[in-house]
């Protein structure tokens, strides 16, 4: 089947721009490692800082240190300050959400 000019015109009116796909790319790696998956299922119940994410999980630190870099450098996650403690959290709390809905898909 051959799509006709308006047909295709139309395909291409709703793709999104390439910079926007890449930035989809990004996002959905984040959730493509189980390690960093687990860690942000954990973060979207409440905000925890390195060594209790260790703790709960069962990894060690430097392992969660290193996807939380790779979770902050992609947007998923953000931190404060708390004293000497670094507390993560999500940035997007709909990402709950997301997860929800991924998990009627599959």
């Amino acid at each position: 089947m051959n799509l006709c000019v308006d047909d295709e015109i139309k395909l291409k009116g709703f793709m999104p721009e390439k910079d926007d796909v890449k930035t989809l790319a990004q996002f959905f790696y984040a959730f493509s490692d189980e390690t960093r998956l687990r860690i942000v299922i954990l973060l979207t119940i409440m905000p925890l800082c390195v060594s209790d994410i260790s703790l709960v999980l069962n990894i060690n630190q430097t392992t969660v240190s290193h996807q939380l870099k790779i979770l902050r450098n992609i947007g998923i996650v953000e931190f404060d300050r708390d004293g000497k403690s670094i507390v993560y959290y999500i940035k997007n709390r709909d990402i709950f959400e997301m997860l929800n809905l991924s998990v009627d898909c599959v």
